[in-house]
C-alpha cells in the first residue's frame, strides 16, 4: 500500500504560531547566506538553519574555489574541464554561466572581509592553477567567517539557528513557506511570498563520509513530499581520499594534496594511479576513488596510502596546516608518514531539479548548493566547483525571488491547510539509532562507490521493509525526523541506482561497467510515487 504520509507531522493553524516574511531561506551554508545577502534591502529576509549557523558542509570545504583568475587560464578551459569531469550530462548553459560569474563571487568574498592566500593551487581534473584558497586548507571556515559575519550585519535578515525544517508548505500547486521546529521545541508556521532551499546534502546517508552530521538529506525529502521534482539521485560522489584509522572519526584529505604531488600507493608501496589513467593522481574524482576501490579489493587491504615524503617538509605543514594537525593527533607525520586513505560519500551531485535561475519545479520554490541538480556537475563534480555553484546561484536566487515577492502584496491570507493524518501508533518501540546505523551501513555496502543489481535488489528491498514500519509513525524529535529523510532519500538514490544500467561519472555498475550514450545520455527523474513512499504534493 502506497504511504500516505504528506507531512512528517501534524498541524494546524489555529494552534500553532506563524511568522511572516518577504523571502524564507532554508539552510545558512554559503548558498543559503548568499541568497539572503543578494536579495534586495527592503525585503524581509528569514534564513533558519538546522543547527549552529557555523554547522554546514560549505564551513568543512578543505580545497578552495575554484575561479579564472590567472592570465594564462582561460574560461573555456574551465568550462572544458567541468565539461570532460561531468561526463557528457552537464548542462552547458549552465557551466558557462557560473565559470565567468565566478572571479565576481570571489572579488565580493574579498569585499566581505575574506582572506585568501596569494597563490592559486591544482586539484585533480583541472588544466591551470585555478583554486582560491585560504589559510592553506581551511578555505570553507574563512569563507564561512567573512559571509556569516556580513549576514549578521544586514539590517533586513535575521537568522534562526537550531531550527528543523520539518515540511515546505503549499498550497494550490505553489510553496508558500515552511513548517518548522524552533530550539523552544515551539512549532512555527513560517509564510512566504517565496521559498529559497539551501538545505545542502545528503552524507550522513552513508557509513562513510566527509559531511557532519546535519547533512541527512532533509531538504532533497522535504521538496519531494511537497512535490518538487527530483533527479540524478544515483550521483553521490566519494571523495577518494577520507583519513582511515579503524574506531576514530573520519578526516577528509583535500584534493589539493594530490594537487600539491602526493602519490597515492598501495600496501606494498607500488604506485598504482599511473596504471590506471594518464593523468595519475590528478584524474577526476570518480576516476581515483574506483581506482582506490580495485586497489583495495586485490591487496585484500582496507585502505591505500597518502604519500607526502617526496615534497618539501616546509611547504607541506604550511600549505596544509589544518590536515597536518589532525593527523598529528593520530600520531602521523604527513611529511614522512604514509597516510592511510579510503573512499567516502562526499558531495552530493543529484537533488532537486533547478533551471538556470534557480527556479524549481515547484511554483514559490527555489533551490541552490548541494541541495540541488542544477545542471553544472553532470554525472561527477569537478573539484572546487561547488562552492562557486552555491555562491553563483544563491545570489540568483535571492535577486530573482527578492522582485518576485516585490510584486506581491504584503497581505498574508493564512489558507486553509490542515497537516492531518493517523500516525501508526502500535508496534514495539523503534531503535532509532541502530535502525539508522543499519542504514548507512547497507548503503555504503550496496550503494558504495562499485554497484550491481544484486546488492542494488537488496538494499531497495531492506529500506522498503524498514519504511514500511518506520515512515508511518509520528516522531517528536529530530532523530526521528532525520531517519525519516535518510530513507526517504535512501529509496530515491537506489531507485535511480537501478534505473542507470550504465556506468557514468560516479556512479559505477560492475555488472554494466562501460558508458552507454545512445541509451542513457539523459537525466533519471524520479517518480511521483513509490511503494511504501510519501506520495508528492
Amino acid at each position: 500500500m502506497p504511504f500516505p504520509k504528506r507531512y512528517l507531522v501534524q498541524f494546524g493553524p489555529k494552534e500553532t504560531q506563524h511568522l511572516f516574511a518577504d523571502i524564507l531561506v532554508i539552510g545558512g551554508g554559503i548558498a543559503g547566506l548568499r541568497a539572503a545577502l543578494a536579495a534586495p534591502p527592503t525585503a524581509r529576509v528569514l534564513v533558519i538553519t538546522k543547527d549552529r549557523v557555523q554547522q554546514s558542509n560549505s564551513t568543512y570545504a578543505q580545497g578552495g574555489i575554484a575561479a579564472v583568475r590567472s592570465p594564462e587560464d582561460r574560461f573555456e578551459d574551465h568550462i572544458e574541464d567541468t565539461l570532460v569531469a561531468g561526463a557528457g550530462l552537464c548542462d552547458r548553459d549552465v557551466v558557462d554561466l557560473v565559470v565567468r560569474e565566478a572571479p565576481g563571487q570571489i572579488d565580493d568574498l574579498i569585499r566581505y572581509g575574506a582572506k585568501f592566500d596569494a597563490d592559486l593551487a591544482m586539484e585533480g581534473g583541472h588544466s591551470y592553477h585555478r583554486i582560491v584558497h585560504a589559510l592553506g586548507d581551511a578555505t570553507g571556515f574563512e569563507v564561512m567567517r567573512a559571509i556569516i559575519d556580513t549576514a549578521k550585519k544586514a539590517t533586513n535578515v535575521t537568522i534562526l539557528d537550531r531550527t528543523f525544517t520539518l515540511d515546505l508548505l503549499t498550497h494550490e500547486g505553489a510553496c508558500v513557506g515552511a513548517h518548522v521546529q524552533m530550539r523552544t521545541r515551539d512549532s512555527l508556521l513560517i509564510w512566504a511570498k517565496q521559498t529559497i532551499l539551501a538545505a545542502g546534502g545528503a552524507g550522513i546517508v552513508f557509513r562513510e563520509t566527509t559531511n557532519p552530521p546535519v547533512a541527512t538529506g532533509d531538504g532533497m525529502a522535504a521538496a519531494y513530499r511537497a512535490g518538487a521534482e527530483l533527479r540524478d539521485m544515483e550521483f553521490m560522489q566519494f571523495h577518494p581520499t577520507v583519513l582511515y584509522v579503524a574506531g576514530l572519526s573520519r578526516h577528509l584529505i583535500s584534493e589539493a594534496v594530490r594537487g600539491a604531488g602526493a602519490y597515492l600507493r598501495d600496501k606494498n608501496g607500488k604506485r598504482f594511479m599511473p596504471d590506471m589513467d594518464p593523468r595519475g593522481e590528478l584524474a577526476t574524482r570518480d576516476v581515483v576513488a574506483q581506482a582506490i576501490v580495485r586497489t583495495m579489493e586485490s591487496t585484500k587491504h582496507p585502505c591505500v596510502y597518502l604519500d607526502l615524503s617526496h615534497l618539501d617538509p616546509e611547504r607541506v605543514r604550511t600549505h596544509f596546516p589544518g590536515i597536518d594537525k589532525v593527523c598529528r593527533g593520530f600520531g602521523l607525520d604527513i611529511t614522512s608518514d604514509p597516510i592511510p586513505v579510503r573512499p567516502g560519500a562526499h558531495y552530493m551531485v543529484g537533488g532537486v531539479t533547478t533551471d538556470l535561475h534557480g527556479r524549481t519545479t515547484l511554483p514559490g520554490l527555489w533551490a541552490a548548493g548541494e541541495v540541488t541538480s542544477s545542471g553544472l556537475h553532470g554525472a561527477n563534480r569537478l573539484a572546487s566547483n561547488s562552492l562557486i555553484e552555491g555562491l553563483v546561484f544563491g545570489t540568483l536566487c535571492g535577486r530573482q525571488a527578492g522582485e518576485v515577492a516585490a510584486t506581491m502584496p504584503d497581505t498574508f491570507v493564512v489558507p486553509r491547510l490542515e497537516g492531518r493524518f493517523d500516525p501508526e501508533t502500535g508496534g514495539p518501540k523503534l531503535d532509532i539509532a541502530d535502525l539508522t546505523s543499519s542504514l548507512r551501513s547497507l548503503m555504503m555496502r550496496n550503494m558504495g562507490v562499485v554497484r550491481d543489481r544484486e546488492g542494488l535488489e537488496e538494499a531497495e528491498r531492506q529500506v522498503a521493509f524498514w519504511g514500511r514500519y518506520a515512515l508511518r509513525r509520528e516522531f517528536g524529535h529530530k532523530q526521528g525526523w532525520e531517519l525519516q529523510n535518510m530513507l526517504t532519500v535512501a529509496r530515491l538514490m537506489i531507485w535511480s541506482a537501478r534505473q542507470r544500467t550504465e556506468s557514468r561519472g560516479v556512479h559505477f555498475r560492475a555488472d554494466f561497467p562501460r558508458r552507454d550514450d545512445d541509451a542513457w545520455s539523459r537525466h533519471v527523474v524520479c517518480p511521483a510515487g513509490l511503494p511504501d513512499m510519501p506520495p508528492r504534493g
